[in-house]
């Protein structure tokens, strides 16, 4: 099969349009993996690729592509309290990956109808999340009762009941005469922030932390 530069040059500035479309929506959102990111990501991709085409077709070029985009995407995740930030950003990483590979061996039909299932999950489906937290979210409280007793325990209890949330203590501490529990606690919006009306107004507990 023969190349010519300029066909390898317009996969290039292909993948570096491409990559500027869905790094912008990235940048817009202030991730960790913006603009720059992307596009270097897919241009990348797709520079491998061809260098992969140009070694006889060699697959493990490509493989060895998916096997380093995963240790970019790790990278872009991490741990928020109850909370795992960046799994949409590595997977964006790994998708521009793989558009970028597209690109590179020619088939460009499929990197474009990508990036337009791209940017409609991106931005077609954002108000979905949005939704779904409003109806659910699940928080970490952390509670001191002043006073260890049952009757203390029972009356944090009905306030959960009252409240109409799920809860579940995953730690809890002694110290002199008072207690610290952490619950995880799912509810809608509205049900954390009666919850939290009625933390404010019971005597018993001494602080929270939400």
């Amino acid at each position: 099969m023969e190349y010519t530069v300029t066909e390898e040059v317009t996969k290039l500035i292909v993948a570096l349009g491409i990559g500027a479309i869905i790094g912008a929506e990235r940048e817009y959102r202030t991730k960790s993996a913006g603009f720059r990111t992307v596009i270097l990501i897919t241009v990348g991709s797709t520079l491998f690729t061809i260098i992969s085409n140009l070694m006889s077709n060699d697959a493990r070029v490509a493989s060895n592509i998916v096997t380093g985009i995963g240790f970019l995407g790790a990278g872009a995740i991490f741990k928020e309290g109850a909370n795992i930030k960046g799994l949409t950003t590595a997977t964006t990483i790994w998708i521009s990956a793989a558009i970028g590979m597209s690109i590179g061996v020619g088939q460009y039909y499929f990197a474009f109808a990508s990036v337009i299932i791209v940017l409609t999950v991106l931005l077609g489906f954002s108000w979905l999340p949005l939704l779904i937290e409003k109806i659910n979210t699940e928080l970490i409280y952390s509670i001191t009762i002043d006073k260890i007793c049952d009757t203390n325990f029972k009356d944090l209890e009905a306030i959960f009941i009252q409240s109409n949330v799920k809860y579940k203590c995953i730690r809890h501490k002694k110290s002199n005469d008072s207690m610290y529990l952490t619950y995880t606690i799912k509810a809608s919006q509205r049900n954390h922030q009666k919850l939290i009306s009625q933390l404010y107004s019971n005597s018993k507990i001494t602080s929270f932390e939400v």
